[in-house]
């Protein structure tokens, strides 16, 4: 661990492993634990979710635990909790998440003995990083590793020097042999001592290359703290991707991090996000540029290759530094009890909250598909829409709608059983679908409690990484307890979740138009109120700050004297659009859903075109369309004439002009070869790559998978890679303009055909 003077390691007093099990069963349960030396059966305070009494069984092996768990389950008994693992079990009954006190122990220097932990919530460690990236051939063969933190910046480049020599502003040694740059970092790791290695898809790519290259050269690669290995675990599900335990170290994946931070980009590839984020990437941004120019440098010169892999590390660091990502790392561990390297892990987090808190109502966990009560529940509420274009539309919006019902409502597993034995009507709160909730027992409207406050908190000291990672987690919550992966599965509570949900977005419509105004749509906790005539951005506000005050104020005083609960719902003012659009579905005059723009209009004047769901927020269609759409809509939304701009839009569509803007960009989400009745354009595209890369000696790029570019010509979608025919112009004009200006223009009553025909007229 990381302390304020350096890096510790602690062992911890000897800890049992405990599991549970019905206490009706202790005479089987006995009998089959007595032949494992060192295990005890205890009768304890506690029951299952059926009532039951249970007994704790205690062993000094996890192993064995296991072992005895299999055996039961044979004999149809079962034994609850025995997934959780002592280290997990130790820091969450003491309700440690990340820091921590160490107390007692005998200290032997940088490593204390049989110590104990207590939590310690505002410690923040100064941690030192080094990004890693290594450089091979197309073949996988090894050519350089590069190091970038611990005030260090490293080249190790197999062979001797080639091209220019002249002098480098980084340390760069030339190594006789892959087994000699794997000596060496070893050693770089060893002095220089990390507390964290990042890079980009540095755990499925870099380590593993180097994990590769060391086992074919029977040597150790040794990046853990104190000269450990890698301890490699497979993924359970998920084919070819693995995890990296390292000793002491926590070792970040870039793409993984932005995405647990909820960073969204058209592309994770370290030169997408670089040139979004820094405005630079790459050297050579073309793939198959890029390993030519690889290779050529390998042979020819290289520093210049030194340059172009320490350039990697560096926009990682700067990546990262950007987006603040270590900050939230950090202070998600805080928060989820979960180790910064991990990602995922929703239901990991709500155990480690909810499983201590539960065990002192008297309760233990039931095992994961023991909670009958079938397999569907609702999802979240979406409003049929309106479509129209409209000037002066209001946002709602409510503050963590969920985890403001569970807060509100006394959604929790506990307090459902509860409720069950509960004989004292006024004990209870009604759920969704006849269930009910207990006012006397619960954890998680605490659990959310304590968490809002401190967000609260956290934004008052304007601390946004704790802020966000509060957030998430609480509104995680719901989710977790509708995954069947869940210990606490259970589709009548979730519903009482979510149809809550939906009857709080319903009565709040009709609050709104108490009021005078029209709501054109709502989606899960958001309402889009139509004010019915222009307004200025003060009026607008005022109106919002009205209606925000009233439907608050409504929900405390019903809920205090219907169900005698305090309101911790809260609708807040998001956004206001001087002129919003909501489309229909494409070929139907219903309204759509997920799917709108608006020109968002700040008090100090600026404008800001808002899409959601539509192409421009997409990938999948091409520039062309995205900057048609913007640009379209724009003129539209101020006013401004737009016939022209369409059909010089086309035109140069015609003339060649904006050919950069036709590429498309798609992802196969399948083996090549998995496509067979159902054969899509991207993945004719990649199998006609493949075949020339396979002619040109070049590795294969999409057989399991992958994204590919390509255009569509009169023979049909053809790669970057091999374009063989002229653009198919008219398939843009048809596909790709034509449903973007058709979804808008008729509310202005005009259509893309006219517009079109009136162009060829003129000529």
């Amino acid at each position: 661990m990381a302390t304020e003077i350096g890096p510790r390691m602690v062992t911890l007093t000897a800890q049992r492993s405990v599991a549970f099990a019905p206490a009706e069963f202790l005479e089987q349960i006995s009998s089959a634990s007595a032949r494992i030396p060192g295990m005890v059966v205890q009768s304890l305070d506690l029951k299952d979710f059926e009532q039951r009494k249970v007994v704790g069984v205690y062993s000094p092996q996890y192993r064995a635990l296991i072992g005895l768990e299999k055996d039961l389950k044979e004999k149809g008994i079962p034994l609850y909790e025995a997934d959780i693992r002592p280290p997990e079990r130790y820091l969450m009954e003491r309700f440690i998440t990340s820091s921590v006190v160490i107390d007692g122990g005998v200290d032997n220097g940088s490593v204390i003995n049989d110590c104990r932990l207590r939590p310690e919530g505002d410690y923040r460690p100064s941690l030192s990083m080094v990004s890693l990236d290594i450089e091979t051939s197309p073949a996988g063969d090894l050519y350089s590793v590069a190091l970038e933190g611990c005030g260090q910046r490293q080249v190790f480049m197999l062979g001797d020097p080639t091209g220019e020599t002249s002098a480098v502003d980084f340390e760069l040694h030339y190594c006789k042999s892959q087994r000699e740059i794997l000596a060496r970092l070893n050693d770089w790791f060893a002095r220089f001592d990390p507390d964290i290695v990042i890079g980009w898809n540095v755990i499925q790519f870099d380590l593993r290359v180097l994990q590769r290259h060391a086992d074919n050269l029977n040597i150790p690669l040794l990046l853990g703290r104190g000269g450990g290995k890698i301890e490699w675990r497979k993924h359970g599900t998920k084919e070819g991707y693995f995890f990296a335990p390292t000793a002491g170290r926590l070792v970040i994946d870039g793409i993984e991090a932005l995405k647990a931070a909820l960073w969204t980009f058209p592309s994770f590839a370290l030169e997408a996000v670089a040139q979004q984020l820094l405005q630079e990437g790459k050297e050579v941004s073309d793939v198959y540029g890029r390993m030519e120019e690889i290779e050529r440098r390998f042979h020819e010169d290289k520093t210049a290759l030194a340059r172009y892999n320490l350039k990697d590390c560096e926009l990682v660091t700067r990546i990262f530094a950007k987006t603040g990502l270590m900050d939230f790392l950090v202070e998600r561990a805080n928060v989820t009890g979960l180790q910064a390297d991990r990602f995922g892990g929703s239901i990991a987090a709500f155990n480690h909250h909810y499983l201590p808190r539960m065990h002192r109502d008297g309760y233990v966990a039931p095992n994961v598909g023991q909670i009958p009560g079938g397999s569907s529940y609702p999802g979240g509420f979406v409003m049929d829409s309106r479509p129209g274009l409209y000037d002066s539309v209001l946002v709602l919006d409510f503050k963590s709608l969920y985890a403001s019902i569970i807060r509100t409502f006394l959604i929790d597993p506990v307090g459902l059983v509860e409720a069950e034995i509960e004989v004292d009507n006024a004990a209870v709160v009604p759920g969704m679908r006849g269930v009910f909730f207990s006012r006397k027992k619960g954890s998680l409207p605490d659990i959310v409690d304590q968490l809002w406050k401190r967000r609260d908190a956290a934004k008052r000291a304007s601390n946004e990484p704790l802020s966000q990672a509060l957030k998430l987690l609480m509104n995680s919550f719901c989710g977790v307890l509708g995954s069947p992966d869940c210990k606490f599965f259970n589709p009548p509570l979730v519903s009482s979740v979510t149809l809550r949900g939906h009857e709080i977005m319903h009565r709040t419509k009709e609050l709104v138009e108490r009021e005078g105004y029209d709501v054109i749509y709502g989606d899960t906790d958001s309402i889009f109120v139509w004010l019915k005539r222009e307004h200025t951005v003060d009026q607008a506000d005022e109106v919002a700050s009205r209606l925000v005050t009233a439907i608050n104020r409504w929900w405390e005083h019903h809920l205090a004297g219907k169900l005698r609960l305090e309101s911790f719902l809260e609708i807040e003012f998001d956004a206001y659009y001087q002129r919003f659009f909501m489309p229909t579905i494409r070929g139907a005059e219903l309204g759509s859903k997920k799917r709108y723009a608006g020109l968002a209009r700040s008090k100090e004047g600026i404008d800001t075109m808002v899409f959601r769901g539509l192409e421009t927020a997409r990938s999948d269609w091409t520039p062309l369309a995205q900057r048609f759409q913007r640009e379209l809509y724009m003129k539209i939304f101020k006013g401004e004439p737009y016939r022209d701009f369409v059909q010089t839009y086309v035109r140069e569509t015609r003339a060649g002009k904006l050919d950069d803007l036709m590429i498309y960009r798609k992802r196969l989400r399948q083996n090549l070869n998995s496509y067979v009745r159902h054969v899509p354009p991207q993945v004719r595209a990649a199998r006609l790559a493949d075949e020339f890369n396979e002619k040109q000696q070049r590795p294969l790029q999409y057989q399991s998978g992958g994204w590919i570019r390509y255009f569509v010509t009169r023979n049909g979608p053809e790669p970057l890679e091999r374009l063989t025919a002229p653009i198919d112009y008219e398939h843009y004009i048809v596909r790709q303009l034509q449903p973007v200006a058709d979804a808008i223009l008729p509310f202005v009553g005009e259509s893309f055909e006219n517009l079109i025909s009136e162009q060829a007229s003129l000529f």
